[in-house]
């Protein structure tokens, strides 16, 4: 069962797209039918799959997200107590507990089965760039 670990650089928060790595390590591992299965190694981001085509779906989703959970240092977010890391630190383990940090996606003739818009996205939720590190595994 092929597996590789994958690296993608922040910069702060947002969506980093990675469907392109995926897409190769299928493709290279020559798998006709199965489960692609991507995991984030990491408890302050998470991932997606989104649509890949209009950059507004992804502003609009880090403007929904930030009011929902606003930093830590915000008025309504008084009553954090893990602050040690951060404004954002909180926030950002309190988006990841709202998202995912696993995925499965189907291989069918090769290929990932995504949608014609749909994308795998790496969501980060800190402000400071970080190295995240994601697994993809297939099962066959």
């Amino acid at each position: 069962m092929p597996q590789k670990k994958i690296t993608i650089a922040t910069h702060g928060q947002g969506l980093y797209e990675f469907t392109s790595e995926a897409t190769g390590f299928v493709r290279q591992a020559g798998v006709e039918e199965g489960l692609l299965t991507v995991f984030v190694r990491h408890t302050s981001c998470s991932l997606l799959i989104q649509e890949n085509a209009d950059p507004d779906v992804r502003r609009d989703l880090m403007t929904f997200f930030s009011r929902l959970v606003p930093p830590s240092d915000d008025v309504a977010m008084r009553w954090v107590t893990h602050t040690l890391e951060g404004p954002d630190d909180m926030p950002a383990h309190i988006k990841s507990a709202l998202t995912t940090v696993s995925i499965g996606v189907p291989i069918g003739q090769g290929r990932l089965a995504l949608g014609t818009w749909q994308g795998l996205y790496l969501f980060e939720h800190r402000d400071r760039p970080h190295r995240r590190e994601i697994v993809l595994h297939i099962s066959a």
